[in-house]
């Protein structure tokens, strides 16, 4: 993951996300935390910490991670306003996750994986949520369907204005390396100006296929690939793909 994405943006991300409904996120993953007794949880690229928060609120006991420092701001300034001061954000590549003691659960939210442009960044994600998990954990993670990220976002433009912000958002789908390349140009209203920056996002259209190979090689079971926030089997035009996957007996993993 690039240095270059969730910089400036981190400060203004949940602004333009005011759309997304977190509350029906986070109960659609707590309904596979609570089945499978898990209590402790892993949040990997936890962004600015909505859905840490709100598990934390519920009565997990979680732990938020994230490789941008300026997310990781965003997420800890979040968790005081909501009076959840006890939550860790700690700074981690995805690849290379760690906790002082094994947890129930590791997740991975709103294109976490997607975010990881190579299979072999994908297997070192799983290789470090192995050794995160106790034997039986739950590995809990979703991504943007390979349809949505050529068919629907790649090669398009769009924009959007309003009162308080504006966007222009390129984006460019190379189907041979299956990479979606993100120029996005922003313009927040601060005061009585706008500032103006601009960021470059990369991610992967990574197949079921490839995603189950690497679950399993790692030493996973995938108990479990839905059409997200549904139990329902994924569809040709599924947008986004829920994965629960299952840490089996110790293995070696390099």
């Amino acid at each position: 993951m690039s240095g270059n994405q969730y910089g400036e943006f981190a400060h203004s991300y949940d602004l333009m996300m005011n759309s997304v409904d977190y509350r029906k996120w986070v109960v659609y993953l707590e309904s596979f935390l609570r089945e499978h007794g898990a209590q402790t949880v892993l949040d990997a690229a936890c962004g600015t910490g909505k859905i840490t928060v709100a598990l934390a609120r519920d009565g997990f006991k979680v732990t938020g991670s994230d490789l941008s420092e300026d997310m990781l701001m965003e997420a800890r300034a979040h968790a005081l306003e909501s009076g959840q001061r006890l939550i860790p954000f700690v700074c981690q590549n995805m690849t290379d996750i760690s906790v002082h003691r094994p947890v129930d659960a590791v997740i991975s939210t709103c294109d976490g994986v997607n975010y990881l442009t190579s299979l072999e960044e994908v297997e070192r994600f799983f290789q470090s949520a192995f050794r995160c998990l106790k034997p039986g954990g739950l590995l809990l993670f979703d991504i943007s369907s390979d349809y949505k990220l050529e068919r629907i976002l790649g090669n398009e433009t769009f924009t959007e204005v309003t009162d308080d912000y504006a966007y222009i958002w390129y984006n460019s789908f190379d189907s041979e390396r299956r990479l979606i390349e993100m120029d996005l140009t922003f313009f927040v209203k601060r005061g009585g100006t706008y500032s103006r920056f601009q960021e470059e996002h990369v991610q992967r259209a990574h197949s079921i296929h490839e995603i189950v190979k690497l679950l399993n090689q790692t030493g996973f079971s995938a108990e479990g690939i839905y059409d997200a926030f549904t139990r329902e089997p994924v569809r040709p035009e599924s947008e986004r793909i829920q994965f629960a996957a299952i840490r089996q007996e110790e293995k070696d993993n390099g």
